[in-house]
């Protein structure tokens, strides 16, 4: 197999995201807001481009009108090239059999007619929901030396979180002998008691055996249709399959101490704090690597604006985030993340939250431990998250206490 085979990209965008609800009444889990200006999704096709991985299908599939606005905006190529472009590609009814996609594996397989099946080419197929940075190059090149069939992206993680996703077994050169999909009891790694070693959703397959796999596991009455669970399994006869280490995975311009980034915002609790990640003085994943930038939709937002109040007093922000077009007139902000266009009135204070796009805090507010959702609009003097019983007969909170505020709970009585 030559060292520069074709890639072609799918990136799995379809997810309902039902554990993220209420941000996802409206919205995909991939179009859900991150980090103040950018969306979920932007991280997986910022490894891609930043990768050289051009030629990308976005798989959509429920609630994507947003998804759909944000690829526009953002992620749609000149089409000069052949082989650069992102396309969204929603499910949609090839035959009488087919209609949504029934797993991870069906959505590729309802797809291959967008698939030219070459001898050396290879398919890459990514998640649209986790926040990483990662040269995919390094995984393909490990994929090629090895001769693999099929490669999956593993990371370490504490034993107790096995049952949150697929576990592997493996020897030292990395050959995948064994899976264990959301188990309780999954094997620890050897040698590591308390870790395992789990699968980050990530893979790269040879296009041919691909192609083979996924045409037989539409034939298995009893298959649920899912690469963790079915696909990969099935291919452990062949000896093929094998396990990358994300964190051997070594980004331009890092220090080489820096520990890999990687977290599943699966939950209200897990998305909260990636969030407070960025807002630290040394932050777990760095945003402003000009060697691997993180991209998005780039709107004509002004620069965020400090103004002082009718009382003299300025708008302040210490270890936060503050997007274009934010205002600050008086108010204070503290180890949080505000997004595009918001306002922040006199006396109030915004601490430990996440405020998405275009919302209004009047004036005297006080808010703590909060998602406010996009467009919102808090009226003076309310109080959020410093009552919780209050804030429960309103919106939602999380076991952990993080109150989430939408413009419908904020309207309730």
């Amino acid at each position: 197999m030559k060292m520069n085979p074709r890639v072609v990209a799918f990136v799995l965008a379809g997810g309902m995201g039902s554990r993220l609800l209420p941000l996802t009444e409206a919205r995909a889990k991939p179009a859900v807001p991150f980090g103040g200006k950018y969306r979920i999704i932007d991280f997986a096709l910022s490894n891609l481009i930043n990768s050289g991985l051009c030629s990308i299908y976005v798989l959509v599939q429920y609630r994507s009108d947003s998804l759909l606005r944000h690829l526009r905006d953002g992620w749609q190529f000149g089409g000069l090239l052949q082989d650069q472009f992102i396309v969204p590609v929603a499910a949609q009814l090839h035959s009488e059999e087919d209609g949504w996609y029934r797993g991870t594996a069906d959505a590729i397989f309802q797809n291959l007619n967008l698939l030219d099946i070459a001898d050396d080419s290879l398919v890459a197929i990514f998640g649209a929901d986790h926040i990483y940075r990662m040269d995919i190059r390094q995984m393909i090149d490990f994929h090629l030396r090895m001769h693999a069939e099929a490669t999956v992206a593993a990371i370490t993680v504490p034993a107790h979180q096995a049952i949150e996703f697929g576990v592997i077994e493996c020897d030292p050169q990395g050959v995948i002998n064994g899976f264990h999909e959301k188990r309780e009891d999954a094997p620890n790694i050897p040698g590591k008691p308390g870790k395992v070693y789990a699968s980050m959703g990530n893979y790269i397959f040879s296009a041919r055996a691909l192609f083979r796999e996924l045409q037989a596991d539409a034939t298995r009455a009893e298959s649920r249709f899912d690469f963790g669970r079915d696909i990969l399994p099935a291919m452990l006869a062949h000896k093929s399959v094998y396990a990358y280490d994300y964190q051997t995975n070594v980004i331009p311009e890092e220090f080489d101490e820096t520990p890999v980034y990687w977290r599943d915002v699966g939950t209200l609790d897990a998305y909260f704090e990636a969030q407070m990640d960025l807002c630290g003085p040394l932050p777990s994943l760095n945003l402003y690597n000009r060697r691997w930038p993180i991209r998005t939709a780039s709107y004509p937002d002004p620069s965020a604006k400090f103004s002082i109040d009718q009382h003299g007093e300025p708008g302040s922000a210490t270890r936060s985030i503050i997007s274009g077009g934010c205002i600050l007139s008086g108010g204070t902000v503290r180890s949080s993340v505000l997004g595009r266009s918001v306002k922040v009135h006199s006396g109030s204070v915004i601490e430990d939250s996440i405020v998405f796009d275009n919302c209004v805090i009047g004036a005297n507010c006080k808010i703590q431990r909060t998602i406010l959702d996009e467009n919102v609009e808090v009226p003076d003097g309310e109080c959020i998250g410093y009552d919780l019983d209050r804030d429960r007969s309103r919106h939602h909170v999380t076991d952990t206490g993080i109150v989430v505020v939408t413009s419908k709970s904020l309207r309730s009585p």
